[in-house]
């Protein structure tokens, strides 16, 4: 009986839109990355991903069946492991792209800052549980932003800049539920952005051209501004219908520089138009959507933090990606949720859900 009213409160829209999401992401990765790779490996990427798509949906099998509540007692814990994490990537970390993310497991890369993303919701949730309502002065909300501000640094110190703006939008996503005081919040902002000249000093020369190219992409068009500009070529040229599966020519020409990662959503434009662009983004929507509706219908504090701060972290990269390859946002490297080729990304937005799907089983006692 019990399996039985479980299965019934299974949010099984959130499901399907996910599933569709990760189905999408097979299908594109498959198109971009066809023609650049051996015949015998032709589909390697496909392959991968689609084998952590299976194993993490065992794992999200789990993840929905536990009380999610248990998770509040290893809050501090897991905050402890994140930062050891951290630090070992700093000084064991493998070094790609200019930056220092990855730690190597046999043939296994993982990048612990996106793990450690869904850590820090899971620790700041149990920071906050007690705080709800007592965020009244900048004396209140100081433990809280140290809390954060230490991993923040770890993953700014790789560097990974996107990264440590998502642990923002968490942050801010959580503290506002916490029901922070309005003026306080707005004061935040405003001395966040009348810090900003400062904040530009410590920024490395690439992460200055980027916000630069972002303004003008045409300052640096064979360097820092190449890819905004063969992203926005990609997804004006796919117009209305798109050039169909396999046949855009900036991603299967290899113009468009990381088209399977960070810029997949411009194959999605160029190969499926408008029409494919509005489908995946309606799939967000309606992930998003069951998330907020989720954090709402929440049987307790806990879970109501839990589901806030996944749901800001999933609208965080959905806005800032999607941003990015448009020309509307500068370059940060921040993946799209479920699409984006990677390992260590996909595992911890199929955990993600899965707590999503767990609170929502569990919003109200169940009674025999």
């Amino acid at each position: 009986m019990m399996n039985k009213r479980y299965l019934r409160r299974t949010d099984y829209i959130l499901i399907a839109a996910t599933a569709a999401i990760i189905v999408m992401s097979l299908v594109i990765i498959g198109s971009a990355t066809h023609i650049n790779t051996p015949s015998e490996e032709r589909y390697w990427f496909v392959q991968r991903q689609g084998i952590f798509a299976l194993v993490n949906v065992a794992l999200a099998a789990f993840l929905m069946n536990f009380d999610y509540k248990v998770l509040e007692g290893y809050g501090n814990k897991l905050y402890i492991f994140n930062l050891v994490l951290l630090v070992a990537v700093m000084l064991v970390g493998q070094s790609a792209l200019g930056a220092q993310r990855w730690i190597t497991i046999g043939p296994i890369s993982i990048q612990p800052s996106e793990f450690s993303k869904l850590i820090m919701i899971i620790s700041i949730a149990t920071m906050l549980d007690n705080k709800v309502g007592h965020l009244n002065t900048i004396h209140d909300l100081l433990p809280v932003a140290a809390y954060v501000g230490v991993p923040f640094l770890l993953v700014l110190k790789q560097p990974d800049l996107g990264t440590s703006l998502v642990f923002m939008a968490i942050f801010f996503g959580m503290v506002y539920v916490a029901g922070i005081n309005r003026k306080l919040l707005l004061g935040i902002f405003a001395a966040g952005i009348a810090a900003f000249p400062i904040f530009w000093h410590f920024l490395k020369d690439y992460q200055k051209m980027r916000l630069t190219v972002f303004m003008n992409p045409n300052v640096d068009p064979l360097g820092s501004g190449y890819h905004i500009i063969q992203s926005k070529i990609a997804i004006g040229s796919g117009m209305l219908f798109g050039k169909g599966l396999f046949g855009g020519t900036q991603s299967q020409l290899n113009f468009l520089p990381e088209n399977h990662t960070d810029f997949i959503f411009a194959v999605v434009g160029e190969e499926l138009g408008f029409i494919g662009v509005t489908f995946l983004l309606l799939l967000y929507l309606i992930v998003l959507w069951r998330g907020v509706v989720t954090a709402r219908d929440a049987g307790d504090t806990f879970g109501r933090l839990l589901a806030t701060g996944i749901t800001s972290m999933l609208a965080f990269h959905v806005l800032v990606n999607v941003g990015m390859t448009m020309g509307i946002m500068p370059v940060t490297g921040i993946p799209l949720p479920l699409m984006s080729y990677g390992v260590s990304s996909l595992t911890t937005n199929i955990m993600s859900i899965a707590i999503l799907l767990n609170i929502e089983r569990r919003k109200q006692k169940l009674v025999f």
